[in-house]
């Protein structure tokens, strides 16, 4: 009996352990999730705390960038060398938005450009003339400031003298050129008269009545009304004067401020590379100014010699024949040709002898032009490849007619510069 009472008590304490030991986990566990509570409710106060001290920095003047001029001056870091603070962080050029946004905006820089060039193409040729004849006469100003001149007294003289030549030029070339062009207009009846007295020429004509066409054509003249009436004579002469009137002041203010606007062409050129780009540039700019000096000079021997020949013949209209001859010289590759065959032409006209000796006259002109005197004057100033010479005055000829083939060589000399001096020798390391 006594045995079976001290189990029952065994049990009971067993029993008491194990729900004390329950009570004790549980006690546990609420302990556990109260500490979890109690750290989150922490989390949560320093947040609330922190967005509470945000509001109180974004809403404090003392504080704030944008409003204290003296929190702003501190922030971006001003000093004596930087008055407006030091430059932030640079965007990244990597971004997607900023390819995409930098593509959009050239694409259209690029179409308003062209745009541009187009409407004011006139206006940018007239630019274009008259820095080309600033740069040929700039070897001039420079002598004459190597002599003791200042810039502008030699820019004056240069001025000056070129003015009065081209005014006493045309005063004196306008009277007999007028005069002598109206007589070869009247008396191109009478040449075709004589062609057609050719055997030759006259059963062509018999077939297609070629010299009656013409002569209709050259009694009939430069007329007015061909022109447009006597208004659009008038716009034309006043749109030419004022488009000379442009290019001589152009002219001046280059001639002028050539220095100042090379120091500021320059000037926008890295540090590292500024005195070899300065001395590429000036010897483009000493080349473009040798060809305009030595493509005048040999125009000018051009007209003179034929004047001379012309005037020894007999032929007429001397003046204006000598002036076609010298304005069609400065025209690279076909203008000697070109003018050569028009007063070959004048000089048949006039008889058979002197047309003859004038075309073999012109043959032997132009081989001593261009083996002799051409070289001898260009060759210190233009170094030009043939073949560079020939596409050069083509694809200028093609864009701006004879003025595009007059200034395309020493533009093509000018690139020629860059290609021996810039790309060869970088394609050599590479």
């Amino acid at each position: 009996m006594t045995d079976v009472t001290e189990s029952s008590d065994d049990t009971a304490d067993a029993d008491e352990i194990e729900a004390a030991a329950e009570t004790a986990e549980q006690a546990a566990e609420t302990a556990k999730q109260a500490k979890s509570g109690a750290e989150d409710a922490r989390d949560e106060a320093e947040t609330q705390a922190d967005r509470a001290e945000d509001a109180v920095e974004l809403l404090a003047p003392a504080d704030d960038p944008v409003i204290d001029p003296e929190i702003r001056e501190a922030e971006a870091g001003v000093d004596d060398d930087n008055p407006y603070g030091v430059p932030g962080r640079k965007i990244s050029r990597r971004s997607p938005f900023i390819i995409g946004f930098s593509g959009g905006l050239g694409v259209l820089a690029a179409f308003v450009v062209g745009l541009t060039i187009a409407d004011t193409r006139q206006v940018l040729v007239l630019i274009l003339v008259a820095a080309f004849v600033a740069v040929g006469l700039d070897p001039l100003v420079t002598w004459l400031t190597h002599h003791g001149l200042s810039r502008g007294q030699a820019v004056l003289a240069v001025v000056v003298i070129a003015l009065l030549a081209l005014a006493g030029f045309i005063a004196a070339i306008a009277p007999p050129i007028a005069h002598q062009s109206t007589d070869l207009v009247h008396n191109a009846p009478s040449y075709l008269d004589r062609l057609d007295k050719n055997a030759t020429i006259a059963r062509f004509d018999h077939r297609y009545h070629i010299v009656e066409k013409v002569q209709a054509r050259a009694k009939k003249g430069l007329s007015i009304t061909a022109l447009g009436g006597v208004f659009g004579v008038g716009k034309a002469i006043l749109s030419a004067v004022g488009e000379l009137f442009t290019v001589v002041i152009l002219t001046i203010y280059f001639l002028a401020n050539l220095p100042g606007i090379k120091r500021i062409v320059y000037r926008a050129v890295p540090r590292s590379r500024r005195a070899r780009v300065g001395l590429l540039a000036d010897e483009m700019l000493a080349r473009v100014g040798g060809y305009v000096l030595g493509n005048l000079a040999t125009s000018v021997v051009a007209g003179t010699t034929c004047f001379v020949w012309l005037l020894a013949w007999g032929v007429p209209f001397p003046i204006a024949l000598a002036l076609f001859i010298a304005v069609t010289d400065l025209i690279p590759l076909v203008g000697a040709t070109i003018g050569a065959v028009g007063v070959s032409a004048v000089a048949l006209f006039h008889g058979v002898v002197p047309g003859i000796a004038t075309i073999v006259f012109f043959i032997v002109y132009q081989q001593f032009e261009n083996y002799i005197l051409q070289p001898r004057v260009m060759r210190r100033t233009v170094d030009v490849a043939p073949l560079l010479t020939i596409l050069a005055a083509l694809l200028g000829g093609a864009l701006l007619g004879i003025l595009g083939a007059l200034i395309a060589v020493p533009f093509a000399a000018a690139i020629q510069l860059l290609v021996t001096e810039v790309l060869y020798p970088r394609q050599d390391e590479a």
